[in-house]
C-alpha cells in the first residue's frame, strides 16, 4: 500500500526513516524475538508490576513477543503477542500531518496522543496527552513514557519504559526483533 496512514501523516519525513522502518510502513509485517523485561525496585517495583498486568504484559524477565503490524489507509494496527498468549491490540489514528498533527492510541479505556521525533532514522513515540475512559488526565499524575523503534544489525529494535519522578523505573520491556514481511 504506497499510500496509507502513516506515509500520509509523515509526509516528505517519511524518507527520514531507516529504510527497514519505511518498508514496514508501507507493507505491514511480522516482528518475532524475545523481549527483555524489567522492574524497578522498592514501590517502583510494585507500581510497575501493576502497571505490567494493566497493560497485559507477563511479569516475567525474558518472553516471547510477535507483533502482527497491519494499515490501513485510516489506521495502523499493532497487535502484540506477549508469551504466546497475552494478546494487546493497538488502534493508531492519525490526525493532521507530523508539521501540525498527532496520533490517537486506543488500547483498552486508555487513549493517548502521541506525535513522533525522527532521530537517526529511528521513531521516536512522544505523548502529549493521555484519557482514561475518555476523561483526560493530568501529565503530571501519570508515568512518563519512552518509546521508540530502530533498526539494528538488520533487526528492529525496540525499547518502551514507564518512570515516575521519585521513584525511578517502574518498568521496561525492549528487545531485538526479526522482521517477517
Amino acid at each position: 500500500m504506497k499510500n496509507n496512514a502513516v506515509k500520509r501523516w509523515l509526509d516528505s519525513s517519511f524518507d527520514k526513516l531507516h529504510p527497514k522502518l519505511q518498508t514496514l510502513h508501507l507493507s505491514g509485517g511480522t516482528l518475532q524475538g524475545s523481549v527483555e523485561i524489567r522492574f524497578g525496585n522498592g514501590l517502583a517495583n510494585v507500581v510497575g508490576k501493576r502497571l505490567a498486568r494493566k497493560m497485559n504484559i507477563p511479569d516475567k524477565e525474558q518472553i516471547p513477543l510477535t507483533v502482527n503490524i497491519q494499515h490501513s489507509e485510516n489506521e495502523l494496527h499493532w497487535n502484540r503477542i506477549y508469551d504466546n498468549t497475552n494478546n494487546v491490540n493497538s488502534v493508531f489514528i492519525p490526525i493532521g500531518t507530523i508539521q501540525d498533527g498527532y496520533w490517537i492510541e486506543k488500547t483498552g479505556p486508555i487513549t493517548l496522543k502521541l506525535t513522533i521525533d525522527i532521530i537517526d532514522g529511528g521513531w521516536f513515540w512522544r505523548c502529549i496527552g493521555v484519557k482514561l475512559y475518555g476523561f483526560p488526565i493530568p501529565t503530571g499524575l501519570i508515568p512518563k513514557a519512552t518509546a521508540y523503534k530502530t533498526i539494528e544489525n538488520e533487526k528492529y529494535r525496540f525499547y518502551v519504559g514507564f518512570h515516575f519522578p521519585i521513584l525511578g523505573l517502574l518498568f521496561s520491556y525492549s528487545g531485538l526483533l526479526n522482521v517477517n514481511s
